[in-house]
């Protein structure tokens, strides 16, 4: 069922999430530490969020969502319903013992799994739970969400429809990551039942769990070719995670995975630059969409197989972006092409807008956010054929049409 070796192969098959409740749940309270600058209007993102998804079917694009793959997991057998539950409220940083009571009363109350998903998507509000006359600790009175807002007991899942992040499909096999904020880890267990209990996926290689104690989003993956990967080394992964990634593919034992070579670019630590693919992405066989702002101070290793059993040989490469890229999908190199041009506002202010984060549905053909005009004229002279997503709202959440999909087929080069 699952098939991605490279960036640009027609895409076939391809999960999403619709944007729903969570973001109303989102309040000036909870912004930051939920990682949003901006509160998205629901229905316009919704609406920008469908057209994304019917573009993608235009194009012959088979869209299936996150949601329902979980819903699928937990009717296939009837107890998981009631262990989801126990997990999801063990994972939610309740302390008192009434408010976990009144959780998991809540939510066992709900007879539609399709609801219950959503509802754990969502978050649980305080004014939704029965807490009765019992005596209350003080942990059900002041205790509140992770994020602070005394109006929320358990938190939204806002990022949720940045789907790239949360797990990422590696070949025939998936990584289910570790996510750098803690709301964002509860993501994680969504994803967890879909690889444990999903029918179709239950039997798929894991190469990275959940469990791992350092941190690695999807985001700074890159599936190069069969047997090369890139992962950036960023604000939200970290250098261990990618040694513990390496090993698991290099020396996974009776799991066969083409991947011979890692290849770690080290970029900025800052928001605006939170992953790979906001300043990298792939258009075409041979080139890329690159921010600017990294070219001249991103570094660059690569990792293979070390000399004995379980490790690792890592060195540094000291040869331009260009070089290393058009190496790692062998073609000698590769055009780089700059987000916003030479114009140094418009290359900040669309980097910002994910002007450099595009996915491509074949060759040459690119899902791009409507609103970054600099850019897009810029691929549109370099002869590509451009998908325009429209993204007043989608665009708050910092991610582009590379953060909200997960491509699960794509063809081989």
């Amino acid at each position: 069922m699952l098939n991605v070796h490279n960036e640009v192969g027609r895409l076939r098959k391809v999960m999403l999430h619709r944007p729903g409740g969570e973001l109303l749940n989102l309040s000036p309270q909870n912004l930051e530490p939920l990682l949003f600058d901006d509160i998205p209007f629901l229905e316009v993102a919704q609406a920008e969020h469908d057209a994304f998804a019917q573009m993608l079917r235009d194009e012959g694009v088979e869209v299936i969502y996150v949601e329902d793959l979980l819903a699928e997991a937990l009717k296939s057998r009837p107890p998981l319903r009631h262990q989801f539950i126990d997990d999801f409220v063990r994972e939610s940083g309740l302390a008192g013992a009434e408010v976990i009571r009144a959780v998991t009363e809540r939510l066992n109350a709900i007879e539609d799994v399709g609801e219950l998903v959503d509802k754990a998507i969502c978050g649980v509000r305080r004014d939704e739970l029965d807490l009765g006359g019992a005596a209350l600790e003080l942990a059900d009175l002041v205790g509140t969400a992770q994020s602070g807002n005394p109006d929320l007991v358990i938190d939204p899942l806002p990022n949720l429809y940045f789907t790239r992040d949360t797990f990422t499909i590696v070949g025939e096999g998936v990584n289910i990551n570790r996510m750098y904020s803690e709301n964002r880890q509860r993501e994680t267990l969504l994803a967890q039942y879909v690889f444990t209990y999903h029918p179709k996926l239950r039997r798929t290689p894991v190469w990275y769990r959940r469990s791992s104690p350092y941190h690695l989003e999807g985001g700074d993956f890159l599936n190069l070719s069969k047997h090369i990967v890139a992962v950036g080394i960023s604000q939200r992964t970290q250098s261990a995670a990618i040694d513990m990634l390496a090993k698991n593919i290099f020396w996974s034992g009776d799991v066969e995975n083409p991947i011979e070579q890692v290849y770690a670019l080290l970029i900025p630590d800052t928001r605006a630059m939170m992953h790979l693919d906001t300043v990298l992405t792939q258009v075409d066989v041979d080139a890329f969409l690159v921010h600017p702002g990294i070219l001249g101070t991103l570094e660059t290793f690569s990792v293979t197989r070390g000399a004995r059993s379980g490790s690792l040989c890592v060195q540094y490469v000291d040869e331009p972006l260009e070089r290393v890229l058009g190496r790692a999908i062998g073609c000698g190199s590769v055009r780089l092409i700059r987000c916003g041009g030479d114009d140094p506002i418009a290359a900040a202010r669309e980097q910002w807008n994910d002007g450099s984060n595009t996915l491509a549905v074949s060759p040459g053909r690119v899902f791009v956010y409507q609103r970054n005009s600099v850019t897009n004229e810029i691929l549109y002279r370099e002869g590509f054929e451009l998908l325009q997503i429209p993204s007043a709202e989608l665009s708050r959440g910092r991610g582009g049409p590379h953060c909200m999909s997960m491509p699960f087929v794509r063809d081989e080069l």
